[in-house]
């Protein structure tokens, strides 16, 4: 075995630096949680124990306020101690089986900010209580809307201290295994989070559009329903009139087009009129060039009852358009096919359970021609007794993707525009 000059000194100083790197992350990490559980003891100490004590707030909005941030600060205490001496794998293995606890935080945080602000606009004695309790020097100026959001932070620090100390950590360490589990468990709960901020801000986007909208008949708010874009565009009349600039709102499974009211309206000189929804289910997307002079264009909506022309001299614009027309109408029709596909998985057995029975039958009464009428006679019977879609011969109705009680309006327009 030759020897290779320099090898193992290159070997031993990439070790080293790995060992600083992992020493100067796990320094740090140690630091942030001792303040961090400092924090969350203000909160618990301060304001969960003082307020449960006093009766100020119910249980029931005390619990919807401050959630299980009791119980992660007791969780959070354990996994210090194992920090504090240099357990780092061992602490995490132990602290990530409770990170329930951090799941039932995330999906109540939006919730909590909303009940702390109605307590805090409400409830004269709560509103005292919680600025008399932020004057307290150990509060450092920190508000409690603040300090409530250090859980959901967090969960993203960890994410970073793991993913350096595994980096940092040899795979023979009997830490690598233990450390690689909390990363991946880590980052599950930071997932959530952000999936529960888009959600949040997709239902902000929604409530928005829909204050924008005159009146109540136009309902935007629905289950699964998410905004995409909206602007200015000049719609094309099909009788060769004169382009009219209209406000299209567009969504993942409808376009709305709206236009405004009349600035010399009292309240509504801001808001817009729906005039009309496009379900995307259906419709099918062309780019069309040359009307513009090169500058902007066309497109080309095709619905099953009603065609749209829309226009904008502005060629990015119209770009951004198609390409966010496209994905959408794209992402419905895909979701649109897996649901007929699974429908169809489901009906074959009962087609060829039908298919068996009418054989049996038919064969039955070709042994027996004697007995052919008495059979045919009781089968007549059982199926009078029977509800009529379980004895009909055609096979029951295919359900489409909007067939779900909240989306019975959304069906009812599937095959053409609703006029507002």
């Amino acid at each position: 075995m030759s020897f290779v000059p320099g090898l193992g000194s290159s070997i031993q100083e990439q070790r080293d630096r790995w060992e600083r790197k992992r020493s100067r992350t796990a320094r740090e990490l140690v630091q942030t949680e001792q303040h961090y559980c400092q924090q969350l003891k203000l909160v618990t100490t301060y304001f969960v124990e003082i307020l449960k004590a006093k009766g100020t707030l119910r249980q029931d909005i005390t619990e919807n306020i401050f959630s299980s941030i009791k119980a992660i600060h007791s969780v959070n205490q354990s996994l210090l101690v194992h920090l504090e001496n240099g357990y780092f794998g061992r602490g995490f293995d132990q602290f990530c089986p409770h990170l329930q606890h951090y799941n039932t935080y995330v999906d109540n945080i939006y919730n909590a900010s909303k009940v702390l602000r109605i307590q805090l606009k409400k409830n004269k004695a709560f509103r005292r209580f919680k600025k008399l309790q932020e004057t307290r020097p150990e509060f450092n100026n920190q508000k409690l809307e603040d300090l409530l959001q250090l859980p959901i932070l967090r969960i993203d620090q960890y994410k970073h201290f793991l993913q350096d100390l595994t980096a940092n950590t040899s795979p023979d360490n009997p830490e690598f295994q233990q450390l690689s589990r909390a990363v991946t468990a880590v980052s599950e709960v930071s997932h959530r989070i952000q999936n529960n901020t888009r959600c949040h801000e997709n239902h902000l986007q929604l409530c928005r559009v829909q204050k924008l909208l005159k009146g109540r008949k136009t309902k935007v708010l629905a289950a699964g329903r998410w905004y995409i874009r909206e602007g200015w565009l000049n719609m094309v009349p099909p009788k060769g009139a004169e382009a009219k600039p209209k406000m299209f709102f567009l969504f993942s499974d409808m376009l709305l087009q709206a236009k405004r009211c009349s600035p010399l309206h009292p309240t509504n000189g801001d808001k817009f009129t729906g005039q009309h929804m496009y379900p995307l289910q259906d419709c099918t997307l062309e780019k069309v060039f040359g009307h513009t002079r090169s500058k902007g264009g066309l497109l080309s909506l095709t619905f099953p009852r009603a065609k749209l022309l829309l226009m904008s001299s502005n060629q990015e614009d119209l770009n951004d358009w198609y390409q966010s027309l496209s994905s959408a109408i794209r992402k419905l029709q895909s979701k649109q096919t897996v649901v007929h596909h699974r429908d169809e998985l489901h009906q074959r057995p009962s087609h060829s359970a039908a298919d068996g029975h009418n054989v049996l039958s038919s064969s039955s009464s070709n042994n027996n021609p004697g007995r052919k009428r008495n059979m045919v006679s009781s089968e007549s019977d059982r199926q009078a007794d029977k509800p009529p879609v379980e004895w009909e011969s055609s096979a029951p109705k295919r359900m489409k993707q909007g067939d779900t009680p909240e989306q019975s309006s959304a069906e009812s327009s599937s095959s053409g525009c609703v006029i507002l």
